[in-house]
């Protein structure tokens, strides 16, 4: 009798591996927000050329920090905006002369990660024989530009300030269903007013401020949108 031998074919397979190396990168934090010390708020400057300075931030990844400056001739930052970005938290900058100026500092990691950014603040730099300045421009407080409420009676609220400390401030409000305001009340003594609104309408407003000479800052226009 033949012996039948069966051939059996042994294959290797090689045995794939996933390696997973390392721990993970830690997540970048931002940097904490920065105080700012000078100048003030609603500061008086007589010297055009000034010594910004504000607190250090500091970073949970301990990265290094630099530091950008904005300064603007309106509160929104918007008009002649110059920017400055510094590795110290000092730094001089000259500005014209006679004109309300605003700024605020966002302290920046080495990795382009920004922290939130400082508090608004506003100046005015004195010019030459000046003997009245304008008043700031009102800065809003409630309701959130661009936000959303609910109700029927809406109160706007707003908060006014002039480097000449002895002015009394006065308020135009004008308020509309757009950007085409109309004035709703004139010479007020508070810095709020309760106005009427309709579900589902968006409303638009400003307050101009006029201090006891008669100088006058026109107000930004805000807007809320009712649920």
């Amino acid at each position: 009798m033949r012996k039948v031998v069966k051939k059996i074919a042994l294959f290797s397979v090689p045995l794939l591996v996933a390696c997973g190396g390392g721990s993970k990168e830690p997540v970048n934090e931002a940097p904490t927000t920065v105080n700012l010390v000078y100048p003030t708020q609603n500061l008086l400057c007589v010297d055009n050329s000034i010594d910004f300075d504000w607190s250090d931030a500091t970073d949970p990844n301990k990265d290094n920090i630099s530091y950008k400056v904005v300064i603007a001739k309106n509160r929104e930052l918007t008009n002649e905006p110059k920017t400055k970005t510094v590795g110290t938290s000092q730094v001089s900058i000259t500005l014209e002369k006679g004109v309300a100026y605003y700024w605020k500092v966002t302290a920046v990691d080495n990795k382009g990660k920004e922290g939130e950014p400082s508090p608004i603040f506003a100046f005015y730099t004195k010019s030459e024989g000046e003997t009245n300045t304008a008043p700031f421009t009102a800065e809003l407080v409630k309701p959130t530009d661009e936000g959303t409420v609910s109700g029927t009676t809406i109160k706007l609220q707003w908060k006014g300030a002039d480097s000449n400390t002895e002015d009394t401030l006065k308020y135009d409000l004008y308020f509309g269903e757009d950007t085409d305001l109309v004035e709703k009340a004139t010479n007020l003594e508070v810095e709020s007013q309760e106005v009427s609104v309709e579900t589902g309408k968006t409303y638009y407003w400003k307050v101009n401020t006029i201090d006891s000479a008669g100088a006058k800052s026109i107000g930004q226009v805000w807007s809320f949108t009712v649920n």
